[in-house]
């Protein structure tokens, strides 16, 4: 699974990292719609260092289409909104 940060890199995950990055995917998913700024913080953060820590980064100047684009880690809840379709905030 290729998957982009934000305004960053793109990183290949290996297929048996794709649970993990769903489960966080999903937490910062339910705090963008509960409109919990601490939450989606801590949940951002974490989804974050995860990609960065266990997908490999693709070499610079190489593009693949991403499967999933993740907010960068200084996104604001209400950008994340309007990113993921939540904008009735």
């Amino acid at each position: 699974m290729i998957v982009r940060i934000h305004a960053d890199a793109q990183y290949q995950l290996d297929d048996g990292e794709e649970a993990e990055f769903e489960r966080l995917d999903q937490e910062m998913e339910r705090a963008i719609e509960q409109h919990d700024g601490a939450a989606f913080s801590t949940a951002l953060n974490q989804l974050v260092a995860y990609v960065r820590k266990q997908g490999e980064p693709l070499p610079e100047g190489e593009m693949k289409p991403s499967d999933v684009i993740v907010p960068s880690e200084d996104m604001t809840l209400a950008e994340a909104h309007s990113i993921v379709g939540h904008d009735h905030a």
